[in-house]
Protein backbone atom coordinates (compact mmCIF):
# COMPACT_ATOMS: atom_id res chain seq x y z
CA UNK A 1 0.00 0.00 0.00
CA UNK A 2 1.29 3.45 -1.17
CA UNK A 3 0.80 6.16 1.24
CA UNK A 4 -1.18 9.36 -0.37
CA UNK A 5 0.93 12.80 0.16
CA UNK A 6 1.45 16.19 -0.70
CA UNK A 7 4.28 14.98 -3.36
CA UNK A 8 1.61 14.05 -5.79
CA UNK A 9 -0.59 17.20 -5.82
CA UNK A 10 2.73 19.06 -6.37
CA UNK A 11 3.54 17.31 -9.13
CA UNK A 12 -0.45 16.91 -11.26
CA UNK A 13 -1.30 20.64 -10.70
CA UNK A 14 0.64 22.61 -13.38
CA UNK A 15 1.32 26.51 -13.68
CA UNK A 16 -1.63 27.11 -16.64
CA UNK A 17 -0.20 27.83 -19.94
CA UNK A 18 -0.47 31.76 -21.05
CA UNK A 19 -2.14 30.44 -24.31
CA UNK A 20 -4.96 29.12 -23.51
CA UNK A 21 -8.49 28.79 -23.35
CA UNK A 22 -12.11 27.50 -21.50
CA UNK A 23 -11.90 24.19 -24.08
CA UNK A 24 -7.97 23.63 -23.16
CA UNK A 25 -9.11 23.00 -19.17
CA UNK A 26 -12.28 20.09 -20.46
CA UNK A 27 -15.79 20.09 -20.79
CA UNK A 28 -17.55 18.83 -18.12
CA UNK A 29 -21.34 17.44 -18.19
CA UNK A 30 -22.48 16.85 -14.50
CA UNK A 31 -25.86 14.70 -14.81
CA UNK A 32 -27.61 15.18 -10.97
CA UNK A 33 -30.19 16.52 -8.16
CA UNK A 34 -33.26 15.16 -8.52
CA UNK A 35 -36.52 17.21 -7.07
CA UNK A 36 -35.20 16.66 -3.66
CA UNK A 37 -31.78 16.68 -3.68
CA UNK A 38 -30.58 19.55 -5.89
CA UNK A 39 -27.74 20.38 -3.17
CA UNK A 40 -26.11 17.30 -4.29
CA UNK A 41 -25.56 19.35 -8.44
CA UNK A 42 -24.90 22.46 -6.77
CA UNK A 43 -22.19 20.93 -4.44
CA UNK A 44 -20.56 19.20 -7.84
CA UNK A 45 -20.58 21.71 -9.73
CA UNK A 46 -19.08 24.00 -7.23
CA UNK A 47 -16.74 21.62 -7.16
CA UNK A 48 -15.76 21.47 -10.78
CA UNK A 49 -15.30 25.10 -11.34
CA UNK A 50 -13.37 25.79 -8.47
CA UNK A 51 -11.27 22.91 -9.28
CA UNK A 52 -10.65 24.79 -12.67
CA UNK A 53 -12.95 22.88 -14.90
CA UNK A 54 -12.97 24.74 -17.98
CA UNK A 55 -17.43 24.65 -18.79
CA UNK A 56 -19.16 22.91 -16.44
CA UNK A 57 -22.97 22.20 -17.64
CA UNK A 58 -25.20 20.75 -15.21
CA UNK A 59 -28.01 18.43 -16.69
CA UNK A 60 -30.70 18.24 -13.56
CA UNK A 61 -34.18 18.37 -12.67
CA UNK A 62 -35.52 22.09 -13.80
CA UNK A 63 -36.59 22.71 -10.13
CA UNK A 64 -32.65 22.97 -9.30
CA UNK A 65 -32.14 25.32 -12.26
CA UNK A 66 -33.18 29.10 -10.02
CA UNK A 67 -30.66 27.69 -7.61
CA UNK A 68 -27.59 26.52 -9.41
CA UNK A 69 -27.85 29.81 -11.74
CA UNK A 70 -27.81 32.39 -8.38
CA UNK A 71 -25.22 30.10 -6.61
CA UNK A 72 -22.90 29.48 -9.96
CA UNK A 73 -23.23 32.01 -12.86
CA UNK A 74 -20.37 30.16 -13.94
CA UNK A 75 -22.30 27.00 -14.82
CA UNK A 76 -24.57 25.91 -17.48
CA UNK A 77 -27.73 24.83 -16.65
CA UNK A 78 -30.06 22.30 -18.68
CA UNK A 79 -33.33 20.33 -17.71
CA UNK A 80 -32.21 16.30 -17.49
CA UNK A 81 -35.57 15.39 -19.19
CA UNK A 82 -34.33 16.75 -22.60
CA UNK A 83 -32.13 14.61 -25.09
CA UNK A 84 -29.13 14.71 -23.89
CA UNK A 85 -27.02 12.74 -26.74
CA UNK A 86 -25.77 15.85 -28.35
CA UNK A 87 -24.18 17.12 -25.05
CA UNK A 88 -22.13 14.14 -23.96
CA UNK A 89 -21.00 14.11 -27.93
CA UNK A 90 -19.22 17.21 -27.19
CA UNK A 91 -17.80 16.99 -23.57
CA UNK A 92 -14.91 15.08 -21.94
CA UNK A 93 -15.30 14.41 -18.95
CA UNK A 94 -18.93 12.82 -17.63
CA UNK A 95 -20.06 13.12 -13.98
CA UNK A 96 -23.03 10.89 -12.83
CA UNK A 97 -25.04 9.86 -9.87
CA UNK A 98 -24.91 12.60 -6.67
CA UNK A 99 -28.43 12.83 -5.57
CA UNK A 100 -30.00 11.42 -8.95
CA UNK A 101 -32.37 9.63 -6.67
CA UNK A 102 -34.25 6.65 -9.11
CA UNK A 103 -34.32 8.52 -11.84
CA UNK A 104 -33.06 5.22 -13.85
CA UNK A 105 -34.15 6.26 -17.61
CA UNK A 106 -31.90 9.36 -17.32
CA UNK A 107 -29.21 7.42 -16.22
CA UNK A 108 -29.55 4.48 -19.00
CA UNK A 109 -29.95 7.47 -21.65
CA UNK A 110 -26.46 9.12 -20.30
CA UNK A 111 -24.92 5.35 -20.03
CA UNK A 112 -25.54 4.49 -23.66
CA UNK A 113 -24.51 7.20 -24.77
CA UNK A 114 -20.91 7.09 -23.20
CA UNK A 115 -17.87 6.64 -25.73
CA UNK A 116 -14.66 5.64 -25.56
CA UNK A 117 -13.07 9.07 -25.33
CA UNK A 118 -15.40 9.54 -22.20
CA UNK A 119 -13.79 10.09 -18.70
CA UNK A 120 -16.60 8.92 -16.69
CA UNK A 121 -17.25 9.31 -12.96
CA UNK A 122 -19.96 7.15 -11.12
CA UNK A 123 -21.22 8.37 -8.07
CA UNK A 124 -23.98 7.96 -5.63
CA UNK A 125 -27.51 6.67 -7.11
CA UNK A 126 -25.93 5.26 -10.44
CA UNK A 127 -24.30 3.35 -8.47
CA UNK A 128 -27.16 1.76 -6.55
CA UNK A 129 -29.59 1.89 -9.37
CA UNK A 130 -26.80 0.22 -11.47
CA UNK A 131 -26.51 -2.19 -9.03
CA UNK A 132 -30.13 -2.77 -8.39
CA UNK A 133 -30.77 -2.84 -12.29
CA UNK A 134 -28.01 -4.73 -12.43
CA UNK A 135 -26.36 -2.86 -15.29
CA UNK A 136 -23.19 -3.51 -17.08
CA UNK A 137 -20.12 -1.04 -16.78
CA UNK A 138 -20.49 1.94 -19.93
CA UNK A 139 -17.76 2.42 -22.15
CA UNK A 140 -14.95 5.21 -21.37
CA UNK A 141 -12.47 5.62 -18.27
CA UNK A 142 -14.15 4.37 -15.46
CA UNK A 143 -13.88 5.91 -11.76
CA UNK A 144 -16.36 4.74 -8.88
CA UNK A 145 -16.48 6.71 -5.99
CA UNK A 146 -18.53 4.78 -3.47
CA UNK A 147 -19.02 4.67 0.23
CA UNK A 148 -19.01 1.83 1.84
CA UNK A 149 -22.42 0.50 1.45
CA UNK A 150 -22.34 1.82 -2.17
CA UNK A 151 -19.32 -0.40 -2.60
CA UNK A 152 -21.23 -3.32 -0.61
CA UNK A 153 -24.35 -2.56 -3.25
CA UNK A 154 -22.52 -2.52 -6.41
CA UNK A 155 -18.93 -4.19 -5.84
CA UNK A 156 -20.90 -7.28 -4.13
CA UNK A 157 -18.54 -6.61 -1.09
CA UNK A 158 -19.70 -6.93 2.23
CA UNK A 159 -18.59 -4.07 4.36
CA UNK A 160 -16.75 -6.32 7.09
CA UNK A 161 -14.96 -7.50 4.24
CA UNK A 162 -13.94 -4.11 2.39
CA UNK A 163 -10.61 -4.26 4.86
CA UNK A 164 -9.49 -6.58 2.72
CA UNK A 165 -7.84 -6.07 -0.27
CA UNK A 166 -8.17 -8.53 -1.91
CA UNK A 167 -11.69 -8.63 -1.86
CA UNK A 168 -12.05 -5.20 -3.31
CA UNK A 169 -9.46 -6.62 -6.08
CA UNK A 170 -11.31 -9.40 -7.43
CA UNK A 171 -14.48 -7.24 -7.81
CA UNK A 172 -12.39 -4.99 -9.65
CA UNK A 173 -11.03 -7.39 -11.83
CA UNK A 174 -14.34 -9.00 -12.81
CA UNK A 175 -15.65 -5.59 -14.12
CA UNK A 176 -15.26 -4.80 -17.87
CA UNK A 177 -13.33 -2.05 -18.30
CA UNK A 178 -11.77 -2.19 -15.00
CA UNK A 179 -12.65 0.97 -13.17
CA UNK A 180 -10.62 3.35 -10.79
CA UNK A 181 -12.00 2.52 -7.26
CA UNK A 182 -12.15 5.46 -4.97
CA UNK A 183 -13.63 3.68 -1.73
CA UNK A 184 -14.46 6.36 0.59
CA UNK A 185 -14.14 5.76 4.44
CA UNK A 186 -12.46 7.04 7.37
CA UNK A 187 -9.40 5.65 5.59
CA UNK A 188 -10.20 6.61 1.45
CA UNK A 189 -8.40 3.96 -0.51
CA UNK A 190 -7.98 4.38 -4.33
CA UNK A 191 -7.32 1.39 -6.64
CA UNK A 192 -5.13 2.34 -9.53
CA UNK A 193 -4.79 -0.53 -11.78
CA UNK A 194 -1.86 -2.44 -9.67
CA UNK A 195 -1.41 0.09 -7.68
CA UNK A 196 -3.54 0.63 -3.55
CA UNK A 197 -3.13 4.19 -2.08
CA UNK A 198 -4.13 4.87 0.95
CA UNK A 199 -5.05 8.26 2.20
CA UNK A 200 -2.98 10.19 4.77
CA UNK A 201 -5.13 13.16 5.79
CA UNK A 202 -8.07 14.04 6.82
CA UNK A 203 -10.93 12.98 9.95
CA UNK A 204 -14.08 13.46 11.83
CA UNK A 205 -14.75 16.52 10.87
CA UNK A 206 -15.51 15.90 7.20
CA UNK A 207 -18.69 13.74 8.05
CA UNK A 208 -21.26 16.12 6.46
CA UNK A 209 -23.46 15.40 3.88
CA UNK A 210 -22.23 16.54 0.64
CA UNK A 211 -18.94 15.56 1.17
CA UNK A 212 -18.61 13.20 -1.38
CA UNK A 213 -20.72 15.53 -3.81
CA UNK A 214 -17.83 17.90 -3.40
CA UNK A 215 -14.96 14.76 -3.80
CA UNK A 216 -16.40 13.91 -7.06
CA UNK A 217 -16.61 17.78 -8.25
CA UNK A 218 -12.84 17.92 -7.93
CA UNK A 219 -12.10 14.66 -9.19
CA UNK A 220 -14.30 15.57 -12.28
CA UNK A 221 -12.31 19.31 -11.97
CA UNK A 222 -8.79 17.36 -12.26
CA UNK A 223 -9.16 14.89 -14.71
CA UNK A 224 -11.10 17.30 -16.84
CA UNK A 225 -7.96 19.36 -17.55
CA UNK A 226 -4.72 17.47 -16.24
CA UNK A 227 -3.53 14.82 -18.85
CA UNK A 228 -3.08 12.09 -16.64
CA UNK A 229 -6.08 10.97 -15.42
CA UNK A 230 -4.52 8.12 -12.99
CA UNK A 231 -2.58 10.41 -11.04
CA UNK A 232 -5.43 13.01 -11.42
CA UNK A 233 -7.95 11.27 -9.37
CA UNK A 234 -5.06 10.49 -6.54
CA UNK A 235 -4.13 14.30 -6.73
CA UNK A 236 -8.16 15.12 -6.11
CA UNK A 237 -8.82 12.51 -3.36
CA UNK A 238 -6.07 14.14 -1.04
CA UNK A 239 -6.57 17.59 -2.16
CA UNK A 240 -10.37 17.03 -0.59
CA UNK A 241 -8.96 15.99 2.44
CA UNK A 242 -5.98 18.60 2.93
CA UNK A 243 -8.03 21.36 2.42
CA UNK A 244 -10.44 20.06 5.16
CA UNK A 245 -7.55 19.26 7.40
CA UNK A 246 -6.35 22.86 7.22
CA UNK A 247 -10.11 24.38 7.76
CA UNK A 248 -10.35 21.89 11.06
CA UNK A 249 -7.56 24.12 12.51
CA UNK A 250 -10.45 26.68 13.10
CA UNK A 251 -13.32 25.18 12.98
CA UNK A 252 -15.45 21.66 14.38
CA UNK A 253 -16.89 21.11 11.39
CA UNK A 254 -15.53 21.64 7.39
CA UNK A 255 -18.59 22.48 5.21
CA UNK A 256 -17.76 20.62 1.87
CA UNK A 257 -18.80 24.35 0.36
CA UNK A 258 -16.11 25.64 2.11
CA UNK A 259 -13.77 22.78 0.73
CA UNK A 260 -14.86 23.92 -2.86
CA UNK A 261 -13.90 27.77 -1.58
CA UNK A 262 -10.81 27.04 -0.87
CA UNK A 263 -9.45 25.51 -4.01
CA UNK A 264 -8.47 28.15 -6.19
CA UNK A 265 -5.77 29.34 -3.24
CA UNK A 266 -4.63 25.69 -1.87
CA UNK A 267 -4.17 25.18 -6.51
CA UNK A 268 -2.40 27.96 -6.62
CA UNK A 269 -0.05 26.94 -3.77
CA UNK A 270 0.64 23.99 -4.75
CA UNK A 271 1.26 25.05 -8.85
CA UNK A 272 3.81 26.91 -7.17
CA UNK A 273 5.64 23.97 -6.02
CA UNK A 274 5.54 22.40 -8.99
CA UNK A 275 9.14 20.76 -8.97
CA UNK A 276 11.03 21.87 -11.99
CA UNK A 277 11.56 19.47 -14.44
Amino acid sequence: MIKLTEKIVQEVIQVRPRQSHKGTFGKTLIVAGNQDLGGAAIMNAQAAIYGGAGLVTVATDPVNKAALHARLPEAMVVDYHQDLSDLIAGVDVVLIGSGLGNELTILKQVLNELTDKHKVILDGSALTMMAQENLPLPQGQIILTPHQMEWQRFGQVAIADQAKEDNNWEALVAMNPEPILVLKSDQTQVYLENELYQLTVGGPYQATGGMGDTLAGIIAAFIAQFQDTNRAVLAAVYSHSAIAERLADTAYVTLPTEIAKSLPAFMKEMADQTPTL
